[in-house]
């Protein structure tokens, strides 16, 4: 039976959908219970800041890490960085992630990543989406959102602009072809 909690799922928006910050959104979900839920969003980058502008910011030399974009996590503390990453690496404040990635958020990881230790596979992302007890689930009762299962491949593998329409695909949906009646929440 499966849960009706999304920790270690994706987040869709549905086309439509009228939050411009979360147009076309995918957000790894990293917690969901009775307590409220965190997600961090993969869909979309930061233009103009890479990983090696980050690391700078924390005199941190490059060294192993190539430049990779920043993420656009979500609207809540935007100056807060996060990194999903894969399960072959663990620091001070690491979650496991329902057993499919792994979440960091304190700077060894970022050290980690630069020295060429850290995780195999990561994204980074400035800011989180978050929501109350119970306010996510009233979301997804009504149209806005498509919880979807996708895969490591969708997190790690996919060039962010292009894991919305792949995520749905996923699925086998055609997000084009989703009707949406007097738009979206």
């Amino acid at each position: 039976m499966e849960s009706a909690y999304l920790t270690g799922r994706f987040l869709l928006a549905m086309p439509g959908m009228q939050d411009p910050r979360f147009a076309r959104a995918v957000i790894a979900m990293c917690a969901h219970d009775a307590e409220g839920a965190l997600g961090v969003g993969v869909g979309m980058t930061i233009g103009g800041l890479g990983l090696h502008d980050l690391l700078q910011q924390f005199d941190i030399a490059p060294g192993a890490a190539p430049d990779a974009p920043i993420h656009f996590g979500g609207p809540v503390e935007p100056r807060r960085g996060f990194v999903l990453h894969s399960q072959d690496w663990g620091g001070q404040d690491t979650l496991d992630v329902a057993g499919r990635w792994s979440l960091s958020g304190t700077i060894d990881v970022l050290r980690a990543i630069a020295e060429g230790k850290g995780p195999t596979r990561w994204i980074v992302a400035l800011g989180y989406a978050g929501w109350a007890s119970g306010q996510l689930d009233g979301e997804l009762a009504r149209p806005g959102w498509v919880p979807v299962t996708g895969d490591e491949a969708l997190l790690f593998d996919t060039d962010a602009d292009a894991r919305w329409a792949k995520a749905f695909a996923g699925e086998g949906i055609d997000p084009r072809l989703l009707a949406v009646e007097g738009g979206t929440a």
